[in-house]
């Protein structure tokens, strides 16, 4: 069978002539570049996903032009390409392609495209995993929209803001982003188009948090205010929509209703021709014929399209999750725990391959300046050679654990809404260390790895993290998991020095009487970092709020430390934290603040803390959510 031929003969000639040229000093080259942008720009309206090696080709070869001629055509170029793989389902690829037009828009000095391209960056970022990277994005998006007083603009990054919480799973925040963008459209009349989406959102938002009339009431407003869709990307947007309310509607069983949505995605899905948008029409379908009693029907198509869904992998989680849904609402739970064991598993694998890839283009990234600097001080004469060399080393570990830093921050942010529970355990952890005896360069290590102690956490399910109850024994074996999943991540990270961290990870909570998990380890066999490290996360634990729990007053949470010494903790490391905790309150008054002053200087919070501010100035306040004020499972 003959292979169809996928752009134009002329297209190709344009994209080879463009390849060649190292800057568009030619009337050829910016012709080719010209054209190659428009056949990247047709493909992606077309909704033609077949064409991926020529738009990749069309991006290396923009990437490698020299100088700023043309500009605003080539972000266009590489803004459409980063938008074509996204759609496409390959989020990875679309990051270069936006990384590379914030470069250019910033060298051109076209503040404009980037934002635009600040935005798309933060997309990709989000839909890849990377949620600290999409709020900083969006936040210096923001400050730019703000400065051009581009009030339009400003609203589609709050949209796009909170589409990132949503990944998070920070729902209530989320709704907070899009009611925000709302309140801004309704005075100004040439905003209605951010509308529908931000409604959508918000419907989405409710279905997770169980808040059905909030999100059916959100729902009929998106799909009543959005136009009638024409590109592929709108029509890939109004599938999710339907999809969105044909789940609500089944929520209460308004089963007609939920047909007339299903027939309105499936035929927008097929226009589209977009992977993601025909999985999300078919989900929405095998759901409604479930609760139709059309049952046999329905479960084919799940699971027809979750053989689709494992090719398009940011639709997999959504698929088994459908699958779970209709085994519990036909009565087989068994059928169900297969799938949702294979969900988490499917999670697990997700968040861990993100996050490596993520460190890889970190580490790229990061490239050999901090090397050269480390081989530049390693010449200098000897004794001074080996002060700085260890400052350097410092340094370039600091630096290539950055990443990490980011996904655990991100991975607590569903238990500690200030992201700042990861920095106190580790500087907790870093002065127990010192007053234990340890000397300067362990007690570094001790700080930073012990940062990373619960990056596991982004491989359990929200509901379990979020839940607001006790955990029952099957959902506290699935937080136990977080300890493997963590040291497991870290083993992969190809980071020199990372054998504390993973220990950390791994054993943080296992029990001095043994009774600990996951290798149930007891006495010194338990790592050194490990014992301290459990002491400073459990402290800070206790004194702070959670979804299960209020946070107890410092002196409750020192006795219940100090009662179990010699049981969950090191008999010696438990006294030397009491005499330190004490020293640290009376020298500290603000202890959380002293505690936390590293996670002042993270990006990402600094990011945050910005879009929270701008979010305060707009409106008079946030929803929030409450504890259980039940005493600690400290299993957690």
């Amino acid at each position: 069978m003959q292979k169809q031929r996928l752009v134009s003969p002329t297209a190709d000639n344009n994209l080879a002539v463009l390849s060649k040229v190292p800057n568009l000093g030619t009337d050829a080259g910016r012709e080719a570049l010209i054209r190659v942008a428009e056949a990247v720009k047709t493909g992606l309206q077309s909704g033609s996903y077949a064409q991926v090696d020529f738009v990749r080709q069309a991006v290396d070869a923009v990437v490698r032009l020299k100088g700023c001629e043309l500009s605003d055509v080539r972000i266009d170029l590489l803004l459409n390409a980063s938008h074509y793989f996204y759609l496409s389902g390959q989020g990875f690829a679309a990051i270069e392609p936006a990384t590379a037009a914030v470069q250019l828009a910033e060298k051109a000095g076209q503040k404009a495209l980037k934002r635009r391209a600040l935005t798309l960056l933060g997309i990709t970022q989000a839909d890849t995993g990377n949620i600290s990277s999409a709020v900083e994005c969006y936040a210096s998006a923001l400050e730019i929209a703000r400065e051009l007083d581009d009030t339009h603009s400003e609203c589609v990054v709050w949209v796009n803001l909170g589409v990132a919480l949503m990944y998070a799973a920070q729902y209530r925040d989320a709704i907070s982003c899009f009611e925000h963008a709302i309140q801004m459209t309704e005075s100004n009349g040439n905003l209605s188009s951010i509308r529908p989406s931000a409604f959508s959102n918000i419907a989405l938002c409710a279905l997770h948090l169980e808040d059905f009339g909030r999100g059916l009431r959100a729902a009929e407003t998106s799909v009543r205010e959005s136009p009638a869709p024409t590109t592929a990307a709108e029509k890939n947007s109004r599938v999710l929509r339907e999809n969105y309310y044909t789940r609500l509607l089944l929520e209460v069983n308004s089963l007609d209703k939920a047909r007339e949505r299903c027939e309105i995605a499936r035929a927008l899905a097929k226009e589209s021709q977009s992977p993601r948008a025909e999985i999300a029409a078919a989900i929405a379908e095998g759901l409604y014929e479930v609760h139709a009693g059309k049952i046999d029907v329905g479960i084919s198509r799940l699971t027809a399209t979750l053989e689709r869904a494992r090719l398009v992998r940011a639709m997999l989680r959504d698929t088994l999750g459908a699958l779970v849904r209709a085994f519990e609402i036909i009565g087989q739970p068994e059928r169900a725990l297969i799938y949702l064991r294979e969900m988490m598993e499917a999670t697990r694998q997700t968040q861990q391959e993100n996050a490596l890839n993520h460190l890889k283009l970190h580490l790229e990234r990061l490239g050999q300046s901090i090397e050269e600097k480390v081989s530049e001080e390693v010449r200098l004469a000897r004794q001074e050679a080996a002060l700085k060399g260890k400052i350097a080393e410092q340094e370039l570990f600091r630096s290539r654990i950055e990443m990490l830093e980011r996904l655990a921050v991100t991975a607590e942010l569903r238990d500690d809404s200030t992201g700042e529970h990861s920095y106190r355990v580790g500087m907790l952890s870093g002065l127990i260390a010192q007053e234990y005896g340890c000397d300067e360069e362990v007690c570094f290590m001790v700080e930073l790895a012990a940062r990373l102690h619960d990056i596991g956490k982004i491989g359990v399910p929200d509901a379990i993290l979020l839940k607001p109850d006790k955990l029952n024994d099957a959902e506290r074996q699935i937080m136990r998991t977080h300890t493997t999943v963590g040291a497991e991540l870290l083993s992969k990270s190809n980071i020199p020095h990372m054998q504390m961290a993973e220990e950390i990870a791994r054993h943080h909570h296992e029990w001095w009487d043994g009774s600990g998990y996951p290798g149930g380890l007891s006495g010194t066999a338990i790592p050194l970092s490990s014992r301290i490290t459990a002491i400073a996360d459990v402290f800070d634990a206790l004194t702070h709020k959670r979804p299960y729990k209020e946070p107890w007053p410092v002196e409750e949470a020192v006795r219940e430390i100090a009662s179990l010494k010699g049981k969950q903790f090191d008999p010696q490391i438990t006294d030397v934290f009491l005499v330190l905790i004490a020293k640290l309150r009376q020298k500290y008054p603000d202890l959380d603040g002293y505690l936390g002053r590293a996670a002042h200087s993270s990006p990402f919070l600094q990011a945050r803390s910005k879009i929270w501010d701008a979010l305060r100035k707009g409106k008079e306040g946030t929803e929030s959510g409450s504890g259980s004020g039940s005493r600690l499972d400290l299993q957690r």
